[in-house]
């Protein structure tokens, strides 16, 4: 019998607009069907981010060297950084009937749902107004008036992209767009599946 494939969740939204902090929600409630996808980058990192917890930080040469070896899954230049995708841990959890969750920008996520078809689903998380982002992103203090106003200017790019997503959860309460995302992967895992899990 063949053995049940897993699903790649791809979780995107404007900078700002709680993808990450919806993600780690979902994780606390340690299901061991879930698994995180850690992309490695090229830009320094913010706050109390730790190096193989949140990112891999490598250098802008060793991202070019994987990129070589076709060592990722996708990888774009976003924001004037470089961000990719390892290819090995996503195969792996698929193969193995896990959920793994992506943390990546809309142009990615497309490159995945080429690549993965009906193993992928992509969920956009939209921010309640482009206010309340700008407010979110001045509240983490950790970019400049500079870096902020560049991720702002790619909005309207991401929301548009949006539409070739499988969903849009506007994020206007964050335990409630929590449930509503879990609800959706749990569902489309199960039809894969054949229907054979409950969760509560």
């Amino acid at each position: 019998m063949q053995a049940k494939r897993g699903l790649l969740v791809v979780i995107s939204a404007p900078s700002g607009g709680g993808k990450t902090t919806v993600i780690h929600e979902i994780l606390k409630t340690n299901d061991d069907l879930f698994q995180y996808s850690i992309s490695a980058t090229t830009r320094k990192p913010r706050g109390r981010e730790q190096d193989g917890v949140d990112y891999y930080f490598i250098s802008e040469e060793e991202f070019k060297r994987r990129i070589e070896a076709s060592e990722f899954i996708e990888w774009a230049r976003v924001h004037g950084h470089y961000y990719g995708t390892p290819k090995k841990p996503i195969d792996d959890a698929i193969s193995s009937g896990k959920i793994i969750f992506l943390d990546i920008d809309v142009q990615g996520g497309l490159e995945v749902k080429k690549k993965y078809g009906d193993d992928a689903l992509l969920i956009f998380i939209m921010p309640p107004s482009i206010e309340e982002l700008e407010k979110r992103l001045r509240g983490r203090k950790t970019e400049s008036d500079e870096e902020i106003a560049r991720r702002l200017a790619a909005v309207p790019v991401e929301i548009e992209k949006s539409k070739y997503y499988d969903a849009v959860v506007v994020n206007n309460d964050l335990s409630e767009t929590v449930r509503k995302v879990k609800d959706m992967i749990y569902k489309t895992y199960q039809a894969k599946a054949g229907g054979s899990r409950a969760h509560d």
